[in-house]
């Protein structure tokens, strides 16, 4: 019984200890268990290490060097994220440059033409994006009546009046920036993903 009670007491002290052990505070981190999933071995693009033994008393990487060694040596001066070249300008896959208009630009964004071209295939993308992200407030048809629009009202018909014979980059403009009750959709919804649902209402919706 006493044996029983003695390894129960060393499994317990055990336990508190590797608990307390875990515990971090002030400029100690806590002890590391499974450090691989912690540190990764990757280059990290916002830090720079050069030590290749830093870290070695707990490293099992393949390469032999410190666990927290994280330079690349096939950059210059060792870096990892190297800066774009001056004055170069970011663009998407399909080669278009960054949306830079202001939120109250609407007649610059009206001269805006649409960069993607109009084939059957982006009317039918930018349906499907419609329906995703556009119908919930506008309705299936475009006017005003979607479920969420007939709740909070005051929501675009797009089939009515001055809708009718807005500029594509106006449109564009709005999904990007947002106008009255509507919210800004840039964040959510990819600029060639934007002039498709475009597309799909000037060709689909105001056509009808």
């Amino acid at each position: 019984m006493k044996r029983v009670i003695s390894i129960y007491s060393i499994a317990v002290a055990g336990l508190a200890l590797g608990l307390a052990s875990c515990e971090a505070e002030g400029d100690y981190p806590g002890t590391e268990y499974a450090p691989q999933m912690y540190h990764s071995v990757p280059y990290e693009p916002l830090s720079q290490i050069r030590n290749e033994e830093e870290g070695m008393w707990l490293s099992n990487r393949e390469d032999e060097k410190g666990e927290f060694y994280n330079s690349n040596p096939n950059n210059p001066h060792e870096m990892n994220m190297r800066k774009p070249v001056a004055n170069t300008v970011p663009r998407n896959p399909d080669g278009m440059l960054p949306y830079r208009l202001r939120v109250a630009d609407l007649e610059g964004a009206a001269l805006v033409e649409n960069p993607i071209e109009l084939t059957d295939q982006v009317v039918a993308e930018g349906q499907q994006l419609y329906i995703q992200y556009c119908s919930s407030c506008h309705g299936a048809g475009g006017e005003g009546d979607g479920k969420v629009g007939a709740v909070i009202g005051g929501v675009a018909n797009l089939k009515g009046g001055a809708y009718i014979n807005l500029p594509e980059g106006h449109i564009f403009h709005v999904i990007t920036h947002g106008k009255g009750r509507m919210g800004a959709h840039a964040s959510q919804i990819p600029a060639d993903r934007r002039w498709k649902i475009v597309h799909y209402v000037k060709q689909e919706i105001q056509a009808q």
